[in-house]
């Protein structure tokens, strides 16, 4: 299951994202999204857990806690839309 984490802070790193989701079961990948021309962090990612079990499990436990001074929201995933994309001019 692909799971969206939201109000991440900052700094976190993908490694600390997966240390924290581990406790539930098998972490496939974690994606933190950053801004493509500073870097910087979006305050949001993707974790992806290969067992939809463990990843309800994680979802209960850790949606609207706090993970290092901020109330992260966890829930599934939807499905990427296709966006039109914008004409340059």
């Amino acid at each position: 299951m692909n799971m969206y984490v939201g109000n991440l802070p900052f700094g976190v790193t993908e490694e600390e994202l997966k240390t924290v989701f581990s406790e539930f079961g098998k972490v496939e990948s974690v994606n933190i999204i950053t801004d493509k021309f500073s870097g910087r962090s979006k305050g949001f990612g993707f974790v992806e857990m290969p067992d939809n079990s463990e990843a309800d499990k994680a979802i209960k436990a850790l949606n609207g806690t706090e993970f290092k001074g901020r109330n992260i929201r966890v829930n599934q995933a939807r499905p990427r839309e296709d966006r039109p994309r914008k004409p340059r001019y």
